[in-house]
């Protein structure tokens, strides 16, 4: 291995600075290995052989290759585009003393808030225009250390090295700049979108951390990113469903959003979207009724979605003896009350898949004392029931504002994907 795979993973995620961003990164690749775009208005034309993709509210996309012969099944990987994060609230600007200028925002998903902290941020996301009488979306980044998040000195709380309970619309608001500073938001982001500014009716924005993904380690086996939760399974299934033709089974790569909010949206691996877009691929072939039905029951899925690795410092957080560690493999994610939908059936499918690839594997277990989060698999599964694994890579520091995870386990992930998408 050369680890090339982990240098043009980290570049992805450079790109895909939000959800919006991600999914606009999916689509050139895509685009550029041949996918033609579908829009869920218009009436499909599907060949077979043919690559195509659709989105769904730009924050979700969904590719998939329709093999030469007759659709068998399908063979599903799913991933999600969104990270936790802090989302600007309408009106964003605050004065603070009529001397400073801060931005008003909320959190999205389960951040660790502390490590948003002193970190250079900015701003992305996208805006919806109205131009002409119609309306359109336009992503935005601000591309430059606009925000900071700035710590309360240690000589203001002594009490800081013992834990602190953090109000997030006191304590982690950001700073912009001083007041004369007032109204250059709106105006930049307009600016970047080359519209006047009443132009703007609607936002979706979002701060992200301006720290590039690097290598790092004895070896430089390591990395160190923000977004690897769940951007490194979104890329991993991407390449591979690029790299092979199938021979009997429609490949499917599934990007849904929200999953750090539960995934019930329109866009999210809870809604309609996997089951309408499979249901009129069915169509365009004349699978409808029980013949789609017979197509969704020699189908499997694969949701993948990062899983939590031993931590050098809290051994002890880990089941007793599944101990998934950076650059062990994949991880194979586990639950009794199935917030993971993986079964003996699934698992050995999947262990399979992996030897085939020759790449590990390890298992994941919470332990019996913590609760442990949940994922795509059982929420898609309540649209879409095919038989399902819950997989990952391993990673340290799930939900911080940066992450870390092993250098050779996505490109572990990229070659038992390929297997798995070709056979």
């Amino acid at each position: 291995m050369t680890g090339k795979t982990a240098e043009e993973c980290l570049k992805f995620i450079d790109e895909s600075v939000s959800c919006y961003h991600a999914v606009a990164a999916v689509e050139k690749r895509l685009v550029k290995e041949g996918f033609s775009p579908l829009d869920e208005k218009n009436v499909w034309r599907l060949m077979q052989g043919g690559s195509y993709y659709v989105k769904r509210n730009d924050s979700s996309i969904i590719a998939f290759r329709v093999p030469e012969k007759e659709i068998k099944g399908f063979h599903i990987v799913a991933s999600h585009s969104d990270s936790p994060s802090f989302k600007l609230k309408t009106n964003p600007e605050i004065s603070v003393g009529e001397k400073y200028l801060c931005l008003n925002t909320e959190g999205y998903g389960g951040m660790i808030y502390s490590t948003w902290f002193d970190r250079s941020l900015s701003v992305a996301g996208r805006v919806v225009i109205c131009s002409g009488g119609e309306l359109g979306c336009l992503n935005i980044n601000i591309n430059k250390d606009l925000l900071v998040i700035p710590s309360l000195a240690i000589h203001m709380n002594r009490e800081a090295n013992k834990g602190m309970e953090f109000n997030p619309q006191k304590d982690l608001l950001p700073f912009m700049g001083n007041i004369q500073d007032k109204g250059c938001l709106m105006s930049e982001i307009a600016q970047i979108a080359g519209v006047r500014e009443e132009e703007i009716l609607g936002t979706d924005l979002y701060l992200y951390v301006r720290e590039k993904g690097k290598m790092l380690g004895a070896s430089q086996e390591l990395l160190l990113s923000p977004r690897l939760d769940d951007l490194e399974c979104v890329y991993g299934s991407v390449e591979a469903i690029q790299a092979e033709k199938p021979l009997d089974y429609c490949s499917v790569c599934a990007v849904f959003n929200n999953e750090e909010v539960g995934s019930l949206t329109r866009q999210g691996a809870a809604s309609t979207f996997l089951k309408d877009t499979l249901t009129r691929i069915g169509e365009v072939f004349q699978k409808t009724g029980s013949d789609y039905l017979r197509l969704i029951a020699d189908s499997f899925m694969i949701s993948a979605d990062n899983a939590h690795a031993l931590h050098p410092n809290y051994p002890d957080k880990s089941d007793p003896t599944n101990k998934p560690v950076l650059n062990g493999g994949i991880v194979i994610k586990h639950h009794g009350g199935q917030k993971y939908t993986t079964d003996g059936y699934t698992e050995a499918i999947m262990k399979s898949i992996c030897k085939r690839a020759e790449v590990p594997y390890q298992d994941y277990h919470n332990r019996s004392d913590i609760a442990g989060g949940s994922t795509l698999g059982n929420l898609s599964s309540a649209q879409v029931a095919v038989p399902t694994v819950d997989i990952g890579l391993p990673q340290l520091a799930m939900h911080s504002a940066v992450e870390t995870a092993g250098r050779w386990d996505v490109e572990y992930l990229v070659k038992a994907l390929r297997v798995f998408y070709k056979e």
